[in-house]
C-alpha cells in the first residue's frame, strides 16, 4: 500500500493515488466527526493523515486536488437544519505537537512581521475546549441567531437549541450593535456521567465521551431534548462586529466576560515561546481536575492590529496555533486501588482514577498488573518507572493505545501527598477471606478458596458459557451474573437443572423481568442442545488454569474419551508413573499445565463439582482423521534437532494428520524419533532404548505415500 511508503520515496503515480485515498478517508472522517457526532478515528490518527497529505502536496504541488483535505474545514451541514452562511468564515487552527513546533510558530510570526527574536511580542494561551464550535449573533444586544461551524462557510441554524443553554445570555448590554460571539459548547464530566446513567436506565444511546454527548445534544431537531441536556458554553472569539471590542485578544475576551459570557479562567498572557510552553505544562497538570475536557492549548498573537497584518492562509490564521496534548496520554489523580479476583483466583489490582479523557474515551480505571508493578518492579525484579512505586493520592500518567486497557505509565513524585503510604498488597482474598498465595516464580497472588470463592465462581460460570466453551444461546455474562446473585446457579451443573427448578411452579424464569414465555423456552431448549458436547469443549469449559482452547483440543485428541481423560488425571495425581509421563509427553502440555490439570481433579470439592456436571452430559468422543493405511497411525513420534525442509509446526501437523501422537519427550512408549542436525540428549536416550530413529529425509520417505 502507498500509505506505508515514506513520502520522499513516493513516485508521482503513487503520490496521486495516495492523495486520492487520503481525500476520501479524511472526508469520511470529517463527516463522521462534525456531522454525525460519531468519530470514525481518534484525533492522533486524523492528524497524522492530514500531515501526510500536506507533506505529499508540498513535494508534488501540481498534484494538489480540488477537494484537498488541506482546504477542508469541518463538514457540510446536515439536511435536518436550515443553513446559515457565516458573515466571517469559521476557520480551523493549524496544529503544533511539540515544543519545537511552538518555537517555530513564534519564529514564523516574528519573521512575517519583521520582528527580531528579542523584540516584545505577547501571546494569549488558553485551554482548547474539546466540544462543538458555535457562533452566536447578537443585534442591538439580543440573540437573533446561533449556528454551528458546518464546513466553515455554511453552518446549521441551531438558534432554538442555543437558547436553552444557561451560559448563553438571551440579551446583553453595552455591546456593539452587531456582535458575533464564538465559542465552544461542552459538557462537564459530572453531567456526562449523569446523562449516560439516565440513558442506560431508559435503554437509550450512551455516549463515548463528553464531546460526542455535547455535539449530539446541541444538534437535536427537538429543542426540548437539548433543554434536558446539561450543556455549557465558553466564549473565546468573535466574528462579525459593528465596532471593535478592544485592541488586544485578552482585552476582547475580558469584554466578553463583562457582557456575561463564561470565559476560561486559565487564559494567560505570555511574552515568549518558553512562557507559552510553561503555561501549557501548567494547564496539562490541571487537565484531570478541570471537570471538562480539553485537548490542548491555543496560542494567539495578543495585539489585534498584528493579527490583522498576519492575516489568514486558506483555512487557518497565521496568528494562532493549537498545541495538542499527546492523544494517548493524560495526567490524573489515583483515587484508590481496588483488588479484583478473577476466574483462576488471580488478585488483580485496578487503579481508580479521577475520570479523564484519553484517546477519545473517558478513563476512570487502569490496570496495575500485579503487586510488583505497584512497587516499581518488573517480572524479573528490575526497576521500572525509575523505581517509583504507586500510591493512593499520586498524580499518575495514564496511557491508552487503541483498544488496549489503560495503564499507569508514570508517577509525578513532586505532587505526592505527604501522607501517601506505600500500598500493602493483601495476602487474603477480599471476596472470601481465603489465603492469597504467591507461588515461587509466579508474578500473581492467587486466592486458594477455589469454588467457595464467589468471585471465582461467577467468573468460572462466565467462562463456562463463553463462545469457545458451551456457548449456550441466551445465557451470557449478564444472565449468569444475575442468576448467580439470585442463587439460581452456583456451579455449571445447575445450568442443566434450571428447567426442572424454574420452568414451572411459584418462581418461573418466564416471570422474571426481561424474560417471557418465549425467551425462557428458547433458553431451556438451548441448554438441552448442549447436553451433547465435544470432549475438547468440556475440558476447556472447566476453566482449569493454563488449559486454554488449543491445549484442550490436544488433550481431547490424545485421550479420545472423557473416561480415558478422567482416568488419566486421577492416575497422574502423584505426578509420577506412566500416566504422568504420558501426560507431560503430550506435545504442547508442559509440567506446569499438567500440574494444574491433575490438581483440579485431586481437589475434593472441585472434583465433586465436575462429577455433578458430567452426570448431565453426553460427551462426544474426539474425532480423529481417517488414518487407514498410514504407516504411523497410533505411533508416538518425537521430533528433535533442526528440521530443514519444514518447520516444527508443519512436521507436527503432518504427523497428527496421519494419526500419530506427537510427544515432546522420549520414553519407552516412543515409537519413532525424527532427528535433525543438532539432536542431543533425546537422540542419545532413543539409542539407549532402541527406538527407531530417522533423519528428516527418512521421515518424509516413510510418510510420503500416506
Amino acid at each position: 500500500m502507498t500509505a506505508e511508503i515514506a513520502v520522499e520515496k513516493l513516485s508521482e503515480a503513487e503520490a496521486r493515488a495516495e492523495l486520492a485515498r487520503l481525500a476520501d478517508v479524511l472526508a469520511k472522517a470529517n463527516t463522521a466527526y462534525h456531522a454525525e457526532d460519531a468519530p470514525a478515528m481518534d484525533d492522533a490518527g486524523y492528524d497524522a493523515l492530514k500531515r501526510r497529505n500536506a507533506a505529499i502536496e508540498a513535494r508534488f504541488p501540481d498534484l494538489k486536488r480540488d477537494d484537498s483535505p488541506t482546504d477542508q474545514v469541518g463538514a457540510a451541514p446536515s439536511d435536518g437544519f436550515t443553513k446559515v452562511t457565516h458573515a466571517v468564515a469559521m476557520l480551523s487552527l493549524s496544529n503544533a505537537f511539540d515544543a519545537e513546533d511552538v518555537q517555530e510558530f513564534d519564529g514564523r510570526v516574528r519573521k512575517y512581521l519583521g520582528l527580531s527574536a528579542d523584540a516584545p511580542l505577547a501571546f494569549t494561551a488558553e485551554p482548547k475546549i474539546d466540544g462543538l464550535s458555535l457562533s452566536l449573533r447578537y443585534e442591538q444586544g439580543r440573540l437573533v441567531q446561533a449556528a454551528t461551524r458546518g464546513d466553515g462557510a455554511v453552518g446549521e441554524n441551531v438558534t432554538a437549541n442555543a437558547r436553552t443553554i444557561t451560559d448563553i445570555p438571551a440579551e446583553i448590554t453595552g455591546a456593539p450593535e452587531v456582535l458575533e460571539v464564538r465559542g465552544e459548547v461542552y459538557m462537564s464530566h459530572a453531567d456526562f456521567e449523569a446523562l449516560n446513567r439516565r440513558q442506560t436506565e431508559r435503554g437509550g444511546k450512551t455516549f463515548a465521551n463528553p464531546r460526542n454527548a455535547a455535539a449530539g445534544s446541541l444538534r437535536q431537531l427537538d429543542a426540548q431534548i437539548t433543554r434536558a441536556r446539561p450543556l455549557r458554553f465558553f466564549a473565546y472569539a468573535w466574528g462579525a462586529l459593528s465596532a471593535p471590542l478592544a485592541d488586544t485578544q485578552k482585552g476582547a475576551i475580558d469584554r466578553l466576560a463583562d457582557f456575561g459570557f463564561s470565559t476560561n479562567p486559565l487564559t494567560a498572557l505570555c511574552t515568549s515561546s518558553d512562557e507559552m510552553l510553561a503555561h501549557y505544562a501548567h494547564i496539562e497538570e490541571q487537565r484531570a481536575t478541570l471537570g471538562y475536557d480539553i485537548d490542548g492549548v491555543v496560542y494567539k498573537v495578543d495585539d489585534l492590529a498584528l493579527q490583522e497584518r498576519l492575516g489568514f492562509r486558506s483555512t487557518t490564521p497565521r496568528w494562532a496555533v493549537a498545541h495538542k496534548f499527546p492523544a494517548e496520554l493524560a495526567w490524573t489523580r489515583l483515587e484508590g486501588i481496588d483488588i479484583q479476583v478473577g476466574r483462576t483466583g488471580a488478585l488483580s489490582p485496578v487503579a481508580r482514577l479521577q475520570p479523564v479523557t484519553v484517546g477519545g474515551v473517558v478513563v476512570s480505571n487502569a490496570t496495575l498488573h500485579n503487586e510488583d508493578y505497584i512497587k516499581g518492579l518488573d517480572s524479573k525484579g528490575q526497576e521500572i518507572r525509575g523505581g517509583k512505586d504507586i500510591r493512593v493520592g499520586d498524580w499518575v500518567q495514564v496511557y491508552r493505545a487503541g483498544d488496549v486497557i489503560p495503564k499507569v505509565a508514570d508517577v509525578d513524585l513532586s505532587k505526592r501527598p505527604a501522607d501517601a503510604a506505600p500500598f500493602v498488597f493483601p495476602d487474603t482474598c477480599p471476596e472470601c477471606g481465603s489465603d492469597a498465595i504467591r507461588e515461587p516464580g509466579d508474578a500473581v497472588r492467587r486466592c486458594s478458596g477455589g469454588i467457595i470463592c464467589p468471585a471465582q465462581a461467577v467468573e468460572k460460570l462466565k467462562h463456562f458459557v463463553s463462545r469457545a466453551a458451551f456457548d449456550i444461546e441466551g445465557l451470557g455474562d449478564k444472565q449468569v451474573e444475575q442468576f448467580h446473585i439470585d442463587g439460581w446457579i452456583a456451579e455449571p451443573a445447575d445450568i442443566f437443572t434450571l428447567r426442572d427448578r424454574y420452568g414451572s411452579g411459584m418462581q418461573q424464569l418466564k416471570n422474571r423481568e426481561g424474560w417471557g414465555e418465549k425467551s425462557a423456552q428458547n433458553l431451556f431448549d438451548a441448554i438441552e442442545e448442549k447436553r451433547k458436547i465435544p470432549l475438547a469443549r468440556v475440558i476447556f469449559a472447566l476453566g482449569i488454569r493454563h488449559a486454554g482452547e488449543a491445549a484442550s483440543n490436544l488433550l481431547a485428541l490424545h485421550y479420545g474419551t472423557w473416561a480415558a481423560f478422567e482416568a488419566a488425571m486421577q492416575s497422574a495425581a502423584g505426578q509420577e508413573g506412566e500416566a504422568w509421563e504420558d501426560l507431560i509427553g503430550v506435545d504442547g502440555i508442559g509440567a506446569v499445565m499438567a500440574d494444574s490439570l491433575v490438581n483440579a481433579f485431586a481437589q475434593e470439592a472441585e472434583r465433586a463439582s465436575i462429577d455433578r456436571l458430567v452426570a448431565h452430559l453426553d460427551i462426544a468422543e474426539a474425532k480423529r482423521a481417517d488414518t487407514s493405511g498410514s504407516p504411523v497411525a497410533g505411533k508416538t513420534v518425537v521430533f528433535t534437532g533442526t528440521l530443514e525442509k519444514m518447520t516444527r509446526a508443519e512436521a507436527k501437523a503432518r504427523a497428527e494428520r496421519l494419526g500419530a501422537k506427537v510427544s515432546g519427550s522420549v520414553s519407552a512408549k516412543t515409537d519413532i524419533l525424527v532427528a535433525g542436525p543438532g539432536a542431543g540428549s533425546k537422540a542419545k536416550k532413543a539409542a539407549e532404548l532402541g527406538i527407531e530413529t530417522l533423519d528428516e529425509e527418512g521421515w518424509l520417505t516413510l510418510t510420503s505415500g500416506a
